[in-house]
């Protein structure tokens, strides 16, 4: 994309608000400091009420990062993921999640979704399947953590424990008996 000052690449990408609405500009290096730079001393006096809130603003990150730290701390015993992979990865690892992060996760939903209840359509077997597959993800951690220690007896009782649950699941639900009329 080309500048729209002078032609040449655009590098900055800078989203304007002018009277509520988003004002797009592509600019190379030059054009945008120029733009963001204040021509001369008087509209630096003018800037620095602007300047002073960013750096409040930057302030309250400073308190985020620390609450961040705290949070990165935070794991979940079913999966194992932290908040902070949860945050890179943007996914969460089980079921369990929304219950270990819920503190976490409430304003994040509310934002998303403007709302932090479920209130549209389950799939078929849901509920029952779900205790089953936060089981399952809990007995694959232990038994690649037990894989770690090289504990290989235990892992080898955790693998024919996740193989029962899973043929399980495979097998179709039981007819039921037909009634009498």
């Amino acid at each position: 994309m080309k500048c729209q000052k002078c032609e040449k690449q655009a590098t900055f990408h800078i989203t304007d608000l002018v009277d509520g609405e988003p004002n797009e500009l592509h600019l190379c290096e030059d054009c945008a400091q120029a733009f963001l730079a204040p021509p001369n001393a008087s509209d630096a006096d003018e800037m620095m009420p602007a300047m002073a809130g960013l750096l409040a603003q930057q302030l309250a990150v400073g308190e985020t990062a620390e609450e961040l730290a705290r949070l990165d701390k935070q794991v979940c015993p079913v999966c194992g993921i932290s908040f902070r992979e949860f945050r890179k990865q943007g996914r969460l690892g089980c079921p369990y999640d929304y219950t270990c992060f819920a503190e976490e996760l409430e304003p994040l939903l509310l934002n998303i979704h403007d709302e932090t209840r479920h209130v549209g359509k389950v799939p078929k077997g849901f509920g029952a399947n779900a205790e089953q597959q936060t089981q399952l993800i809990r007995l694959r951690r232990e038994m690649k953590e037990a894989v770690t220690r090289e504990d290989y007896e235990q892992a080898s009782k955790l693998r024919d424990e996740i193989r029962e649950i899973e043929e399980a699941r495979e097998q179709p639900p039981a007819e039921p008996p037909p009634e009498d009329s």
